[in-house]
């Protein structure tokens, strides 16, 4: 537990599987390792159901925190192939958040639920000291299912084709470019420093899972997972192991977008750390498992979308990823760390802190602001 960010699976099993309270069959699907909902079953649906931190950062600017904090709650019930509907929502203020900043974070927050179709239903709203971005409370986002009608990753099955969407390292790139636009500017100029503040709108798999979810859940999707902390390689183990399946990746077929690879190629230079696409924070980066033979109907809708995506490899007998490239295979283990946060806070030393940051280097990191966090 000294470590931040999730806690490990010894921890789970050990602590938290085995003090569960009360047992009710109406849990269909309760907490379970690399599944990010749970699910009750309510005479004929079946409820879905996500708890997060509520995730602000300013200095990614109001309207981006309102749309991001959002995204990441609804993210997680969408890859059930479940639109979001319903959010209830705790909001602890910190002290330093004005009313006037509150309420454009507010307003923008009810815009993009709005927008999603979701409607707030309860909630709490206080300013207590003690709190600081970016973690200002928690959240639940719901959907309805009829009965059985979602999946989960613990859903792929051996034959499986396994879909990935948009490419590794948009989550890493997309904050790197929101929060040190200067540094990007000095490297690659003010025009492609712009268009690169864009790959921010990428860090949502809602679309990506509705779309998949239209082939059906069950027969026409299996599994779907977003690559969060630790990437694609993470996201993949995770479906391998909640599965019990094993995961073959044809590395020729992994695929990162142009200028998501620009701007992890920026910063690993700047910082010095070099920042692994698959390995790094990825949030709007979906693996997906789908039977074999709707593999082409999945990238259709996908790209009916614009979202960019390819069939990467596919499910097999056994545990684990390996991945098969020129060199033959090798085995991915989970990774034991998220290259983009010591890039991250190296970029804060070296220019001076992030948009938005003041005062010295050390107050800088150590400031709410600066501590993004794993999440």
């Amino acid at each position: 537990m000294s470590q931040l960010g999730k806690v490990g699976r010894r921890f789970f099993e050990d602590i938290i599987y085995r003090n569960l309270g009360a047992a009710d069959d109406s849990v269909i699907l309760g907490p379970a390792f690399g599944v990010d909902f749970g699910v009750l079953r309510l005479g004929d649906f079946d409820l879905i159901v996500e708890v997060d931190p509520v995730y602000v950062v300013p200095q990614y600017g109001w309207d981006r925190s309102a749309w991001f904090a959002i995204h990441i709650l609804a993210s997680d019930v969408a890859v059930s192939g479940v639109p979001p509907r319903y959010l209830f929502i705790d909001l602890n203020i910190p002290p330093e958040m004005t009313d006037d900043e509150l309420g454009t974070l507010w307003r923008g927050m009810s815009d993009e639920c709005r927008r999603l179709g979701v409607a707030v239903v309860a909630g709490h709203t206080g300013r207590y000291a003690g709190t600081s971005y970016p973690m200002i409370g928690g959240a639940t986002m719901v959907g309805v299912a009829e009965r059985d009608r979602w999946v989960s990753p613990s859903m792929a099955r051996p034959g499986d084709a396994i879909i990935l969407t948009k490419g590794g390292g948009v989550e890493a790139a997309g904050i790197l470019a929101a929060m040190f636009p200067e540094a990007l500017e000095a490297e690659l100029g003010s025009e492609a420093a712009r268009r690169a503040q864009d790959i921010f709108w990428r860090m949502t798999v809602v679309p990506d899972a509705l779309a998949l979810a239209r082939l059906g859940p069950r027969e026409g999707i299996h599994a779907m997972h977003d690559a969060t902390e630790y990437g694609v390689w993470g996201a993949l183990n995770d479906v391998a192991e909640a599965s019990g399946v094993g995961i073959r990746v044809r590395e020729g077929d992994l695929f990162v977008e142009e200028d998501v690879s620009e701007v992890l190629r920026v910063f690993s230079g700047l910082t010095g750390v070099q920042i692994d696409p698959m390995s790094a924070i990825s949030e709007g980066t979906l693996v997906a498992a789908v039977p074999p033979d709707r593999a082409e109907e999945a990238l259709r809708e996908l790209s009916r979308e614009g979202i960019r995506a390819a069939v990467i490899g596919e499910v097999v007998e056994g545990s684990g990823v390996v991945a098969v490239g020129e060199e033959g295979e090798r085995r991915i283990p989970p990774p034991e760390s998220d290259p983009f946060w010591p890039a991250f806070f190296r970029a804060v030393e070296i220019t001076g802190g992030a948009r938005g940051l003041g005062g010295s280097p050390r107050s800088r990191l150590r400031s709410p602001g600066a501590n993004l966090g794993p999440r």
